[in-house]
């Protein structure tokens, strides 16, 4: 596609189905090493991100079965450590796999996103973390060699990365005795992946808060799971919706995924309709300016 081409001045209305948060999916997908058995995920988006994080899993013998919104991946015939530089490079997330490899094995083989790139790594803190965990980390050549026992141990992480967080749970899973990770981040996208994990049989506690504490088990099981809702997806076209003085409804989405993002809102003007999996928004008499601070999640 050369160009995209747009003409306005039409109000949007309308009512918009919105499909699982891709941020949820790839490290539940990357999660799947951590099982002994299927698991299978629904709501799962239909997007370039989801296939290379496919192509990743499956080189490593992950069997990958997707039907465009439910996608099976049968992790008991896993064949390799190893995640390949030429996959890795194409899908950031592509690192995720770095915890549930090493938390399972006690071995890990992955690309850093960047290859040899000189200079600090943006995922430093994830192997910052994993050193505590116990992992023996080695760079060589591009790649994240991890060995050693995963053990149990407590982590204060220096920024509140959803990356690393992820990561950190996924290898503490099965790590010997209890780990307590403070400090980190509390996205949506976090809760949904220890609900998953625990639905596996993992015993993690804190999601959502600054605080997460995990108590390692021997094993995970597989398991089914829906993806939670794109919260990205459904602001945007919330927005939409309202500079074009129409009304939009975002459905299959809980509010309490947008909390302060809904609030800001009502600031402006904007008259907002909640309910249990579904947001309504409209400003037929316009919109005012707002002041608006990111921080991290939740705002």
């Amino acid at each position: 596609m050369d160009k995209i081409l747009v003409r306005g001045g039409n109000a949007l209305n309308g009512t918009v189905n919105i499909r699982g948060a891709k941020n949820s999916t790839l490290p539940l997908m990357a999660a799947v090493l951590q099982a002994e058995g299927p698991c299978t995920l629904h709501n799962v988006p239909c997007l370039h991100d989801i296939f290379s994080m496919d192509k990743v899993l499956s080189s490593m013998g992950v069997a990958i079965d997707f039907t465009g919104q439910s996608m099976t991946l049968d992790p008991t015939r896993i064949h390799t450590r190893e995640a390949h530089y030429d996959l890795v490079r194409k899908l950031r997330a592509s690192f995720f796999v770095l915890g549930p490899l090493w938390g399972r094995f006690a071995q890990a083989k992955v690309s850093l996103p960047g290859g040899c790139a000189i200079g600090t790594r943006p995922v430093d803190i994830h192997l910052k973390g994993l050193e505590a965990l116990g992992a023996k980390i080695h760079i060589e050549d591009g790649y994240v060699l991890a060995e050693g026992q995963p053990t149990g141990a407590n982590i204060a992480l220096d920024f509140p990365s959803v990356g690393a967080t992820e990561n950190l749970i996924m290898a503490a899973a099965r790590a010997k005795g209890g780990t307590r990770i403070s400090n980190v981040a509390r996205e949506p996208e976090i809760i949904d992946l220890a609900n998953f994990l625990n639905a596996m049989g993992a015993k993690i506690v804190g999601a959502g808060t600054d605080t997460i504490e995990i108590e390692g088990v021997d094993s995970l099981q597989g398991t089914t799971h829906n993806v939670v809702a794109d919260r990205i997806e459904a602001g945007t076209f919330l927005i939409a919706g309202i500079a074009t003085r129409g009304s939009v409804t975002v459905n299959h989405v809980n509010p309490d995924l947008l909390p302060n993002f809904l609030e800001k809102l009502e600031e402006m003007g904007v008259t907002i309709n909640r309910q249990k999996n579904a947001i309504t928004a409209h400003a037929p008499n316009g919109i005012k300016g707002v002041d608006v601070t990111t921080h991290p999640f939740p705002g």
